[in-house]
């Protein structure tokens, strides 16, 4: 009988009850055929592998994360609350050192959901990865996480969520946003004025095959996460740099992804997109199973696998290693950069126009963040949109100083309820969340 290495646990969860429609690529079968590839291939015989049962996330534990529109209860569907219970329970297992590692194979997805939730962006309407960190650092303290998005789409909504926090580290490695949804991911989108440098973009360009992915990995990734030294290491698990998915331009493999994740070593990954659903998942998500539980994956391979299927061309890995230097660089330049982008600020604002692909919803925002010496700074989001909703959030963040405290008090309080539809406030200190 086989033995795990790394003792790993799996929390599966395919969401039978929810599709955006019955033929859309997001759908319950994006689940099923890995199901029946991992009874298969006899993984649940493997000892030190355990499959978990997801839990139920609470409603507290989105308002943590998002600005919900109009509730969360009115947003949300079972299953999503379903799905991010599967990552609370995979980071538990973790966490209460039950198993090494885990994997949380989930859906929906939820890395395009921002801060602000009016409805769907790119299939997903809370963030998954986001609301169980938050969940992690509220039982277990103030943990310096990294994560590493590896979908073939920009994680525009974890960036958003953690765009002005230097505890959380963002890298995303991505198609080239020029050629793909959501149109975001470019190199100089580096954070905010507390966390100017450890917001990261590799826009790779279309056709980056194994040899790119893994370059960047061994270049860029794996030296800033040395430094950077993190508490604990999610990979934002999107599948669709393989080279059959129908929505993308990549030629990544079922055993590129495995060396990816026996090299970047998570704590816990979350699955994210991916929609090859017969051709490249089943394949995929058992090479990933197999590398983070220590086990050898080489015979990991896809019916219609040959070498030019992962191929890459001379002027896509020079593109490659350019835009790998010039991340490192930023890198090692981010405190200089921050200092003299941000002098003499007091606040930053930045004004944003949000497009909701499947909610048909367009959204105006602006954010505010104050630059404070002492802490992350208190900041707001004034946000509206098409279908007549108008809502301001305020948000103190875990390390505000008191001053921070009583101006975001003060923000929610002084608010005048008739300019808003929506008032909410994220109380992060006392994890506390009233709405009015």
């Amino acid at each position: 009988m086989l033995k795990a290495k790394n003792r790993l646990g799996i929390v599966f969860f395919p969401a039978f009850d929810w599709a955006i429609s019955p033929t859309h690529p997001e759908r319950q079968e994006r689940l099923l055929y890995t199901q029946d590839q991992i009874f298969e291939e006899g993984i649940e015989d493997i000892e030190g592998i355990e499959f978990y049962n997801p839990i139920v996330a609470t409603a507290k534990d989105i308002k943590r994360v998002h600005f919900t529109v109009p509730t969360v209860e009115e947003r949300l569907t079972d299953s999503h609350f379903i799905s991010v219970g599967g990552a609370i329970k995979a980071m538990h297992s973790v966490m209460n050192k039950d198993v090494d590692k885990a994997f949380a194979l989930i859906r929906p997805p939820g890395h395009h959901a921002q801060r602000v939730v009016y409805g769907d962006r790119g299939f997903c309407v809370v963030n998954v990865e986001a609301v169980m960190i938050e969940r992690m650092r509220q039982e277990y303290g103030d943990l310096k996480v990294a994560i590493i998005d590896t979908d073939c789409h920009h994680g525009d909504g974890t960036q958003d969520v953690y765009w002005n926090d230097k505890n959380t580290l963002f890298i995303s490695f991505h198609q080239d946003g020029r050629t793909l949804y959501p149109g975001t991911g470019f190199i100089d989108e580096l954070g905010g004025p507390s966390a100017y440098g450890y917001n990261l973009n590799i826009p790779l360009p279309p056709q980056t095959g194994d040899e790119g992915f893994e370059y960047v990995l061994d270049n860029v990734v794996m030296p800033i996460l040395e430094e950077y030294k993190p508490d604990i290491i999610i990979n934002s698990a999107g599948q669709d740099n393989h080279y059959s998915d129908p929505l993308t331009s990549m030629n990544f493999s079922a055993r590129g992804y495995a060396k990816l994740n026996e090299k970047l070593s998570p704590d816990i990954a979350v699955l994210e997109g991916g929609y090859s659903i017969e051709g490249a998942l089943p394949y995929i998500n058992v090479g990933i199973i197999l590398a983070m539980a220590g086990l050898d994956y080489s015979h990991v391979m896809e019916p219609d696998f040959s070498p030019d299927k992962v191929s890459q061309t001379r002027r896509v890995t020079r593109e490659v290693e350019r835009l790998s230097d010039e991340v490192m660089t930023l890198w090692k330049h981010r405190a200089q950069l921050a200092e003299k982008k941000f002098r003499g600020k007091k606040y930053v604002e930045n004004r944003r126009q949000v497009y909701y692909d499947t909610a048909n919803i367009l959204e105006n925002q602006t954010q505010r963040f104050k630059v404070c010496s002492l802490c992350s700074g208190v900041n707001t989001i004034t946000s509206s949109n098409d279908k007549g909703s108008k809502i301001l959030g305020v948000t103190i963040p875990r390390d505000a100083c008191k001053e921070c405290q009583r101006e975001g008090h003060d923000l929610f309080e002084n608010s005048i309820r008739d300019e808003f539809t929506n008032v909410y406030l994220q109380d992060r200190i006392n994890d506390e969340y009233p709405c009015k």
